[in-house]
């Protein structure tokens, strides 16, 4: 298994047939799987199943009364894409799960509190779902090509530490970076069932020795979150955030460092560069592809 394979890089499926035998393996061996697709690549499938109002389920009002076709249809899909993620890691029907939604937006299962956690982001034609049994997941997905304005928002978006740190940088490489640190906060404030409620600001995130983004905090709490990000489709950043309610703070007690993160307790390892260039030629791992 490559490394990248190793610490949980997304996995495509591009439709309802899967294949799944991939997802599951990567759910069961490290207590999540990520998946990412298009919603053009479902779009037909979905809206050809016989089944869409039950997978819908109470989701179908929001569908039904989204003004934009483009928005509604990418709504409905992202949803099948969620329940078709969740059903294959828990064999069951998809169409057998209900969605509900937490005070900050985080979907859940209706029915498996506690057993399945999820997450579901999507940009542009990109559709992103997380699944974990081992804590909060959350993930966020920016296209590379997005300019988001480091002078503007440097304020709403990072730490004092944070922001020393990207204005000593290029500006190309600052640019990367701040998308990157952008993508983090947000799977993280989303695991936390948070979102856009939470100041970005609030949250720090350096990076250690091997170039992975840590939260700044160095609390045994803190310590038991991971943090991974991909290159998918050579265009969109993809990051997850996850926290695994069964880990004990083995770190504390000297067990486990130095260990491959991927392949103990299901923590999940970032390789960036320490400091990465345009993002398209950073070097990030590339994101999985399933294959029949």
């Amino acid at each position: 298994m490559s490394g990248t394979q190793a610490f949980g890089a997304p996995l495509h499926v591009a439709g309802p047939e899967g294949p799944w035998d991939e997802v599951c393996d990567r759910f069961e061996s490290v207590g999540r799987a990520v998946v990412h697709t298009t919603w053009g690549e479902w779009l037909t499938a979905a809206l050809l199943d016989p089944e869409l109002r039950a997978l819908l389920g109470r989701d179908r009002p929001r569908y039904r009364h989204s003004p934009a076709a483009a928005g509604r249809l990418a709504f409905a899909v992202s949803r099948v894409v969620m329940k078709h993620t969740a059903a294959a890691v828990l064999g069951t029907a998809p169409a057998a799960l209900d969605i509900a939604y937490l005070p900050g937006g985080q979907p859940a299962l209706r029915g498996f509190g506690g057993e399945l956690w999820l997450s579901l982001a999507h940009t542009e034609e990109l559709i992103v779902v997380a699944v974990s049994r081992g804590g909060p997941v959350g993930v966020d997905a920016e296209a590379v090509t997005r300019r988001v304005s480091f002078e503007a928002l440097q304020g709403q978006v990072c730490t004092p530490q944070e922001a020393e740190l990207l204005a000593a940088l290029p500006e190309d490489r600052r640019a990367a970076r701040f998308l990157r640190l952008w993508t983090l906060k947000e799977a993280y404030t989303k695991a936390l069932g948070q979102g856009m409620r939470r100041s970005f600001a609030t949250v720090g995130f350096c990076w250690d020795g091997d170039g992975r983004a840590v939260l700044a905090d160095d609390s045994p709490a803190a310590r038991a979150w991971s943090f991974t990000t991909c290159l998918v489709r050579d265009r969109y950043l993809v990051s997850e955030a996850c926290r695994d309610t069964g880990r004990d703070t083995a770190r504390d007690r000297g067990q486990g460092t130095g260990h491959v993160a991927g392949q103990a307790a299901g923590q999940v390892e970032d390789r960036l560069r320490d400091d990465p260039g345009p993002l398209a030629g950073t070097g990030l791992p590339p994101a999985q592809t399933v294959r029949s």
